[in-house]
């Protein structure tokens, strides 16, 4: 029998069936003749260099990798030497945008150029505070929150308080400014407004009243440019009025949601203080579009490719942790030098994905993923054998990891763990098996977990069953 391994199943105290995403293991829908799809081991993280802080953002301008790291704007270079380029203010995350000869940075409530070599605060009162910025059509627009500003075409620094803007189809805040089909977006709390630019003597901007859309984002980089197919969109955590947040994407005044009930159910367990903190960012590699949400203690990744694929959504969940969640130690994620820069928030590393390991930093990382329920019809079974199929022998030199398994008769509890050798190097005809795995008299699931030690790809499970009843 074969037993499903892309996503898997558990029960919780509300007497609901749960669904279970794969931890550090990403989902791939290919059929390779053993099955229609396979988990494979997420991208490790390998230093790269050394920031100044916890990583705020970052950008690609020019070839080269800006980031803001702690309080400092810094440039990483390709041999991974830094240059700090002047003091931003503020915490957590900032935005970055850039025009053709600037590098434009909202944090700390004010707006920072960077331009001709030199870190530049914009000082004109008249731009208020700065929650969020984007360039488009020759001005960096900003919002405080009520105006959408626009700076003046002739010179980037000035600000005319004659060209305010505002988005007035709900009086919900403004959170964002993004630029979409060179279009700038006002993404409010409960609403997203397109502009078109008209030119004049006021705001250049007229909005598009049959372009807008009726749910908005909870925080500022709770959004971002998102590519699921042919056509880039907006990328969301929000939602409407009287609504709880989800996660949706929009174009074109309508809005489709992909977060999935599980992930709306892990959603409503965080504050919206946590939720309004949530960063979004998208990365688009090897025929995968994904969607990274970073949570406090996770994050939870969208794959619009494999969803494609299979005709489902298909999420998993990514973290720096042994076991358990823990933040993940990657973000602001920069195609630069013909690799991923990413940053870590909570320390001054700068580091890059490689897809040869799967440890964060150095450090040992965990996986784990379990299957859906196994039920043979109301007969139940006993259960012969258990048998990963598998990629083994990738590991380094020296690694002699193991895999362990463990299930459930109520999808709650666990039973004691056992461990099954997962091959050294070079071992690539292991088997991965379990022998005598006793019996099930209704239904069970199947857990699996390991470390960044055994770097193994699981393509199916199979059991060998043999009913108890008649």
């Amino acid at each position: 029998m074969q037993i499903p391994i892309l996503q898997g199943a558990y029960t919780d105290e509300n007497a609901d069936f749960r669904t279970s995403y794969p931890r550090n293991m990403i989902p791939v829908p290919k059929d390779q003749g053993i099955s229609n799809g396979y988990l494979r081991p997420a991208d490790g993280i390998v230093a790269f260099a050394t920031g100044q802080g916890g990583d705020r953002c970052a950008i690609n301008w020019k070839g080269v990798c800006y980031r803001v790291s702690g309080s400092k704007l810094v440039r990483v270079n390709q041999n991974g030497s830094v240059d700090v380029l002047g003091a931003i203010e503020g915490e957590g995350p900032v935005s970055m945008d850039y025009s053709f000869d600037r590098l434009a940075i909202a944090a700390g409530g004010k707006l920072y150029y960077f331009y001709n070599n030199a870190l530049q605060q914009v000082t004109d009162p008249d731009i208020g505070l700065v929650l969020d910025v984007c360039w488009v059509d020759g001005y960096f627009m900003t919002t405080d929150g009520i105006n959408l500003v626009v700076t003046e075409l002739t010179d980037p620094a000035s600000v005319n308080p004659l060209k305010y803007g505002s988005s007035e189809v709900d009086p919900d805040n403004i959170v964002a400014v993004r630029k979409l089909r060179d279009e700038p977006h006002a993404i409010n709390r409960y609403t997203i407004e397109v502009f078109n630019n008209v030119g004049g003597s006021g705001f250049p901007f007229q909005r598009n009243e049959g372009a807008q859309m009726q749910r908005g984002a909870i925080g500022t980089h709770a959004c971002c440019l998102f590519s699921p197919g042919s056509a880039e969109v907006i990328a969301f955590v929000g939602g409407g009025r009287n609504e709880p947040c989800a996660v949706w994407i929009g174009a074109n005044s309508q809005t489709s949601k992909i977060s999935t009930r599980e992930i709306d159910t892990i959603l409503q367990g965080y504050t919206e203080e946590q939720l309004a903190a949530v960063v979004l960012e998208s990365r688009v590699d090897k025929s995968h579009q994904f969607l990274l949400m970073h949570l406090p203690d996770q994050c939870l990744v969208y794959d619009a490719g494999a969803s494609q694929a299979v005709q489902t959504p298909v999420w998993f969940v990514l973290t720096s942790s042994i076991v358990g969640l823990a933040q993940y130690r990657a973000r602001g994620l920069v195609w630069c030098y013909g690799r991923w820069i990413v940053g870590d928030p909570a320390s001054s590393a700068i580091g890059a994905l490689d897809d040869s390991i799967s440890s964060h930093y150095g450090q040992v990382i965990g996986w784990d993923f379990q299957t859906t329920m196994i039920y043979n019809d109301s007969k139940g079974a006993q259960i012969h054998t258990l048998e990963l199929v598998a990629l083994p022998g990738r590991v380094a030199l020296g690694a002699n990891p193991v895999v362990w398994t463990s299930f459930s008769i109520d999808g709650a509890t666990w039973s004691q763990e056992k461990t099954c050798p997962a091959g050294v190097q070079g071992d690539r005809l292991r088997r991965i098996t379990w022998e005598r795995q006793g019996d099930m008299r209704n239904w069970r699931i199947q857990r699996f977990r390991g470390t960044s030690d055994a770097f193994v790809s699981f393509a199916r499970l199979e059991a060998e069953l043999e009913p108890l009843y008649a």
